[in-house]
């Protein structure tokens, strides 16, 4: 099977959470926003993963099993390879006196639980900025289909591709994880947001369009549709072609 291309490093984030739900929610938020997501559930885990790979910034909880967030904060700020690695501390301790502690053990930023998730994306881009570490967007390619999501541009086998504005998110979406099957559900947490109320048929109504677009009249089919299981951009593998889910369906 033919990957797909990538040409920019996404900025990975290391989420230390020892709250199962939590960590889910800020891994989907974080990875939605375009970033890499290491876990650890623990300050001695974390320390671990820092040392085997840095991340380029780390979301820390305070009360930890193991190692408390602050006395990894205090760690990695002894140590000259990572004196300089970006730290938000997440925690649910909201007195004056521990964002103090913690901002002077070394933590660049501080946030007190429950906050939303634009407060926390917020503050991690900031600080990547400062760091110079933020998400470069660069070109997303697979065979001979090409994203450019700087230039805004879309082109297969050199000719130009006008997508409308939901095409384009879709396009980019699949174009990220080329040859894996999405169900309608997961396309429309991605493409459209979980906040916004849409109809599970209305990425027949996209994927369709974008079908139209990408496909030139003697080019293979680039999207596969998978009865009752969803759609994927393979070019390759067997499967049903040009119909909607809902046709396959029926």
């Amino acid at each position: 099977m033919a990957t797909a291309c990538v040409a920019y490093e996404r900025p990975t984030i290391l989420v230390v959470e020892d709250e199962a739900p939590l960590l889910t929610l800020l891994r989907y938020n974080l990875e939605k926003a375009g970033f890499r997501v290491d876990e650890a559930t623990d300050g001695q885990e974390a320390l671990d993963l820092i040392a085997e790979a840095q991340p380029d910034l780390v979301v820390l909880d305070w009360m930890l099993p193991a190692l408390s967030g602050v006395e990894v904060c205090r760690q990695l700020r002894r140590k000259p390879a990572t004196r300089n690695l970006p730290v938000i501390m997440l925690t649910a301790r909201t007195e004056d006196h521990d964002a103090v502690r913690a901002l002077d053990q070394g933590a660049d930023d501080y946030i007190a639980k429950p906050c939303s998730m634009e407060t926390l994306l917020a503050r991690v881009r900031a600080l990547l900025r400062r760091t110079g570490a933020g998400p470069a967007k660069g070109v997303l390619s697979y065979l001979d289909l090409t994203l450019d999501q700087d230039a805004h541009r879309v082109t297969r086998g050199g000719r130009t591709i006008h997508l409308g504005p939901t095409e384009y998110r879709l396009l980019a979406f699949l174009l990220s994880h080329p040859g894996r099957v999405f169900a309608r559900e997961r396309i429309l947490d991605a493409v459209w947001g979980r906040d916004i109320h849409v109809e599970p048929r209305t990425v027949d109504v996209h994927i369709r369009r974008l079908r139209k677009a990408i496909n030139g009249p003697r080019e293979p089919d680039m999207i596969r549709t998978v009865r009752s299981a969803g759609y994927a951009l393979d070019a390759n593998e067997p499967g049903e072609r040009g119909d909607d889910l809902g046709a396959a369906a029926a």
